[in-house]
């Protein structure tokens, strides 16, 4: 069977079946005719082919190392989130309560990480264990890079699955001499946290062109210190009554209580012994429904976590005669994450309190409660003399790569062997409890959920804290590959490129619980979590051919073949235009077709039970807000409800079709000016419908709400991995450049790159309702209409100024209130300015200032994630930042 299919695919190919090559130029496409080495033959992202600079014609966005540096990017996700078209970069901030593992991902075109190819001197790495759907961003060795190539063009017919939205090429230094060494250290005007150090030392011995090697070795250390919530006043509560906006939890301090129904004719008590005093403010607040409070679990989040990374890379690169270059590259690197959420909730667990205890309601220690007659009562509690749940999750990955490329007879070709390994685990580390015994505690009156804790009872909630290692993942990526290229023809209009290659991959993955720790934790949202592990090998087969039809038009055509033992093959082809109509006018247009297989996670990931983002109406025992009788209004009303998660092994692959059409102008000779317009169709979408989708849809989605025996509990909702419908999207990059001529005042240039969304149109489920997205908060996110990065820069030697501008269009707001707080979120725009002295041979010197006008995030009644008053996802909320940045070169 696959045999036939490889031949299917071959045939298909040759035969000259429609397949897009990589194609579309960087920003300055005409100007960089001008500068690039005239006979430099180099390989190209996106392209298999070696051919000279000059024939570039790829939509390639570079960011060179040293400019990013200056403008205090100290990381690989701030380096992505000044690119338009990365709708978002997932990064530590989104970590916090979501069990990412600390994770930090890219997402081209908004259509998720896992459609970014991520790239390494363009070689794959290991993915991140968690979700095994996109290489974790915090792995880069920022220290060593030469520069970033991102790719705006889906890519699977070059490089297989995960290559739909893009890619991103991170490229390190080539050949280095030389010893420097780093530091920086960025400081945050308002106090509470937030600042970073980083160091790292750069060495280099040997020269490749006169000695015949070279050996590259880069360490590198980063650090940022956590930040608070309430250390913000736009993120330091979830309650505001003026935006009509109450994000809070029915499992407060002090402890709701709930006394089931006597008869048929009682709807039961709900109620909380220190409502009539005020509950316990500012973190529990009397509720406005019953006689409860809420508690204000946003007060006790991390808006950034603690952060370390430790990265190393080593390179040594040898010729081999005139023809030949070999190297053998070792990457390490580890990032630990510690994020600090709210008290566990205890709720629904089975905390009973009996009249028989001293602390219950009006037995002596704790105010009576009006209408109870002793009946039990099913406590919802959060301890929060116990501390914040402070989790821990350390990622590390290492990659051996040993390659060789060189020319043999009239054939460029490139080989390596590669193995790389991610690891990831999780611990608790703090606030954590094991809840049976505090169902014990409570049951024997040890322990008082309503208020002060006695000298035994503290110390019986010491002794009942969780610590230690209950999730760890592993997976293993082995991979040989090989490709050739060489001219095999002269045509009218040039050399006639051809490239072949072909690529075997096994991949590996294991998740593993400690079933005997995490399942004393419902809070833990693995208490019920199984080992899972999954395996499967990759075998493709590429090409490629460059055209020149005639003089300045040329047609490029790519095909590759992938066929994945657990899911099948897929045939992408990839087709691409580029015609030089003048010197001064370039037109460019593509048209290619992409294929993803659901990740091992995907398909083996295992279950688990966490709390949604947002608080929730059980839509069956609180409809409308309004309890049912017998009902706990304390687990089913405004309460973050049970959701669960993981893989599914019946998931099948997603495909996609995208085209565009562009145009190049350089009107003058220092002025560059682009336009792009790109359309992109997503099929059977891999992903989990979003919470909010499920809860305000129930009779839609009600198979998947599971409850108890009795139906008195909503024990959780189904959001597993799965295939949903189409996602359509459009839109256009536009790009400017303006060199000023070089004059007594220095050089000046001026660079602008945008990126507007027209349309993007998603469905949750086959066949379903079109969701509009663009320029609204739809589900689980809005999708920026506009966002644009604009530098200005200076330079007369020895100095360099830079001053930079960030800018996101609003959109409509989330809006889960009142009709009357409806709003629209408000633009984006920070500017940041930086001078660099480099008047000294061995010293190099920057001092800057990030977030210049020490703007504040636009207010968002948001939900989706833990952190509220702001998003995250888009915005720094650190405000003015200063930072200073010094290398040495010894």
């Amino acid at each position: 069977m696959t045999e036939k299919r490889l031949n299917l695919a071959l045939r298909t190919l040759f035969a000259g079946g429609a397949a897009l090559g990589a194609t579309f130029m960087a920003l300055p496409a005409i100007a960089q005719q001008e500068t690039e080495p005239a006979m430099q033959r180099v390989e190209i992202t996106g392209s298999s082919i070696r051919r000279l600079a000059a024939q570039s014609a790829l939509p390639i966005t570079s960011l060179r190392a040293d400019d990013f540096a200056k403008q205090g990017l100290a990381t690989a996700q701030e380096v992505l989130a000044t690119i338009p078209m990365n709708q978002t970069s997932t990064g530590a901030s989104q970590s916090v309560g979501a069990g990412t593992g600390g994770r930090t991902t890219a997402d081209l075109r908004g259509l998720g990480g896992d459609t970014t190819l991520v790239l390494l001197n363009g070689r794959r790495l290991a993915n991140h264990p968690f979700f095994a759907d996109t290489v974790d961003l915090n792995i880069i060795p920022v220290a060593a890079l030469d520069r970033v190539e991102v790719l705006r063009d889906g890519a699977s017919a070059i490089y297989g699955t995960d290559a739909i939205g893009g890619v991103v090429n991170f490229i390190t230094k080539r050949s280095y001499r030389g010893m420097a060494a780093t530091v920086e250290a960025f400081v945050p005007q308002a106090s509470g946290g937030g600042d970073e150090q980083r160091v790292n030392v750069v060495g280099g011995w040997g020269d490749l062109a006169t000695d015949g090697w070279n050996l590259l070795a880069v360490a590198d250390y980063h650090r940022q210190s956590a930040l608070r919530s309430v250390d913000r006043p736009f993120s330091s509560t979830g309650v505001r009554p003026g935006r009509g906006v109450s994000q809070t939890s029915g499992t407060p301090f002090p402890a709701n209580f709930f006394a089931a129904p006597l008869n048929d004719d009682d709807p039961g008590i709900s109620g909380n012994p220190g409502f009539f005093t005020g509950c316990a403010p500012p973190a529990s607040v009397p509720s406005t429904t019953n006689q409860t409070c809420r508690f204000d679990f946003t007060r006790y989040i991390d808006n950034i976590p603690l952060t370390t990374q430790h990265s190393f890379l080593g390179r040594l690169t040898r010729k081999f005669g005139g023809n030949h270059t070999g190297s053998v590259e070792y990457m390490h690197s580890r990032s630990i994450n510690e994020s600090r959420v709210a008290p566990p909730p205890l709720a629904g667990i089975g905390l009973t309190m009996t009249a028989s205890g001293p602390f219950y309601p009006g037995a002596g220690i704790t105010p009576a409660f009006p209408g109870l007659a002793g009946q039990d009562l099913d406590i919802s509690w959060r301890p929060l003399v116990t501390g914040q749940r402070i989790q821990e999750d350390t990622s590390l990955s290492d990659r051996l790569l040993a390659s060789m490329e060189g020319m043999i007879g009239n054939w460029d070709y490139s080989s390596a062997l590669s193995y790389s390994v991610g690891r990831a685990r999780s611990d608790f580390t703090g606030g954590y409890v094991i809840d049976q015994r505090i169902i014990d505690g409570v049951a024997s009156g040890l322990l008082n959920p309503f208020g002060e804790q006695t000298a035994a009872g503290q110390t019986w909630l010491q002794n009942s804290l969780l610590l230690g290692e209950f999730l760890k993942g592993k997976i293993n990526s082995s991979a040989i590959d090989f490709k050739a290229s060489r001219d095999i023809r002269q045509m009218a209009g040039g050399p006639l490129g051809f490239a072949i290659g072909a690529e075997v991959r096994h991949d590996k993955a294991t998740y593993t619980v400690d079933r005997a720790l995490a399942s004393q934790a419902s809070s833990s949202g693995y208490a019920d979590a199984l080992d899972q592990r999954g395996s499967r090998t990759i075998r493709a087969i590429f090409t490629e051919f460059n055209v020149p039809i005639i003089k300045d038009l040329e047609v490029n055509l790519a095909g590759r073949y992938d066929y994945y033992t657990d899911v099948g093959g897929n045939f992408n082809p990839k087709v691409a235009v580029r015609w030089q109509m003048s010197p001064r006018v370039l037109l460019r247009g593509s048209y290619n077709e992409g294929f993803r297989a659901p990740t091992l996670y995907d398909i083996n990931g295992p279950q688990t039970v966490t709390n949604t983002a947002q608080p929730f109406d059980d839509p069956v025992l609180c409809p409308g807000g309004t309890p049912v009788p017998g009902a706990n209004p304390s687990l089913a009303c405004d309460q973050q409800q049970n959701i669960r998660e993981g893989g599914n092994p019946n998931v099948q692959p997603e495909t996609s079709r995208t085209y565009s059409a562009g145009i190049v102008l350089e009107p003058m000779r220092n002025v560059t000016a682009s336009a792009d317009f790109w359309d992109i169709r997503l099929k059977d979408q891999i992903n989990a419908i979003a919470e909010q989708t499920l809860f305000e849809n129930y009779q839609r989605y009600q198979h998947l709400f599971f409850y108890n025996a009795a139906g008195t509990r909503l024990d959780y909702v189904l959001s597993e991995t799965s295939n949903l419908g189409e996602v359509r999207t459009r839109g256009v990059d536009l790009s400017l450049l303006w060199r000023i001529p070089r004059n007594q005042f220095g050089n000046m240039s001026l660079a602008v790159d945008g990126t507007y969304v027209d349309k993007y149109d998603y469905q949750n489920e086959r066949n379903g309702p079109f969701t509009e997205n663009a320029g609204r908060y739809a589900d689980e996110r809005p999708v920026f209409r506009w966002r644009h990065n604009a530098t200005l820069a200076w330079n007369m030697a020895p100095y360099t100024l830079t001053l930079a501008n960030r800018y996101m269009s609003g959109y409509d707001d989330q809006n889960n209130v009142a009709p009357a707080f409806e709003q629209r979120v408000d633009p984006y725009s920070t500017w940041s300015l930086a001078g660099t002295y480099t008047g000294n041979r061995s010293m190099e010197l920057t001092l800057g200032v990030k977030n210049l006008f020490d703007e504040d995030p636009p207010y968002t009644n948001q939900g989706t994630t833990f952190q509220q008053g702001y998003d995250p996802r888009y915005t720094d909320p650190l405000g003015r930042t200063f930072y200073i940045r010094a290398t040495y070169k010894f």
